[in-house]
């Protein structure tokens, strides 16, 4: 069904597109067309890397062996957190594809600490992502290492946390836990390529409408504040960083290319705030909020939002302060 509506909400839009732009420009106010442009640009930005997501998920959950995964990881707990955040460096995705990924992994057997260890690391610690922003920066005011690292030991940190948890099964939606036991149902009942067929149609349907919602929101919110704000605090070692935390949080870009929209505030912007931008925003945006709601309870969410938070705006701060 999901699946479906996106298709359908594409088709409208490029229909409209197509027969009347010039008289559906014309009846919509700036504010109107700013949102739309918004929207549409990070829906569109962001569909590849979700179906890419949920492709992988599939492969993770049907086509490799039982045990495969857990019999090449580490046994003992900090190592395998180490080397689950690793696995970003082999799967290019970014982060709102890794949200149907990291619930395949979780139904392979994963731990939910192990998984949240994945989902925030990864988009942070894959080639694409160090490439770019390598790209964009170079080695300037430790803004790559900085990067990597912070997302490395953030990653781990919550994993950590949430390791200590005794009943981890609780941290997950009352709906994905119900599909995770619906999926060992029918683990023996149907055949690989069925069970693909069956598993793609119901992540799709998980993930589209919170994907919809997701864009739609980060539009909005983009329209309501405006951009000289932030600027205007870009000087300031502790304000700047902060500005540029909610920047990442409300523009909700795509981890692969951030560090070349953020590169454009470089020139205000002091170094901590920049690696706090790129820190932050690929572990929490507003369209990665509702796409972990997904599999999240909203109180986890709200934990791990205030974690990752503090432990960007500190790692800013450091940056700054040294740099």
């Amino acid at each position: 069904m999901g699946l479906l509506l996106g298709l359908a909400v594409l088709a409208l839009l490029a229909v409209l597109r197509m027969s009347a732009p010039q008289s559906v420009a014309a009846g919509m106010s700036d504010s109107a067309k700013d949102f739309v442009t918004l929207a549409v640009s990070v829906l569109i930005e962001s569909l590849p890397f979700v179906f890419l997501g949920i492709f992988l998920s599939v492969v993770v959950q049907v086509w490799l062996p039982d045990g495969f995964l857990l019999r090449h990881l580490p046994r003992r707990g900090v190592l395998r957190r180490f080397a689950v955040s690793l696995i970003g460096v082999l799967v290019p995705v970014c982060e709102c594809g890794n949200v149907p990924l990291t619930r395949g992994l979780i139904m392979k057997g994963l731990t939910v600490a192990e998984a949240m260890t994945f989902l925030l690391a990864a988009p942070i610690l894959n080639p694409i992502t160090i490439i770019t922003t390598y790209q964009a920066f170079g080695w300037e005011n430790g803004i790559l290492v900085s990067r990597i690292a912070g997302g490395f030991l953030i990653a781990n940190l919550i994993g950590w946390i949430y390791s200590r948890h005794p009943r981890q099964e609780t941290l997950l939606t009352s709906q994905f836990q119900a599909a995770c036991a619906s999926e060992g149902e029918h683990h023996a009942a149907a055949g690989k390529l069925q069970r693909s067929v069956r598993l793609f149609t119901k992540e799709t349907s998980a993930m589209m409408p919170a994907l919809f919602i997701g864009c739609g929101i980060a539009g909005a919110i983009q329209v309501g504040i405006p951009r000289d704000v932030l600027v205007t605090l870009g000087t300031n070692p502790v304000w700047s960083v902060l500005a540029l935390m909610v920047l990442a949080f409300v523009v909700s870009i795509c981890s692969n290319v951030d560090a070349f929209f953020v590169l454009s505030f470089g020139a205000t912007f002091l170094p901590g705030a920049i690696v706090a931008f790129l820190v932050f925003g690929p572990m929490i945006d507003i369209k990665m909020l509702v796409l972990m709601r997904t599999t999240f309870t909203a109180r986890t969410l709200v934990q791990i939002t205030s974690v990752v938070a503090l432990c960007s705006a500190a790692l800013g701060l450091a940056v700054n302060y040294v740099a």
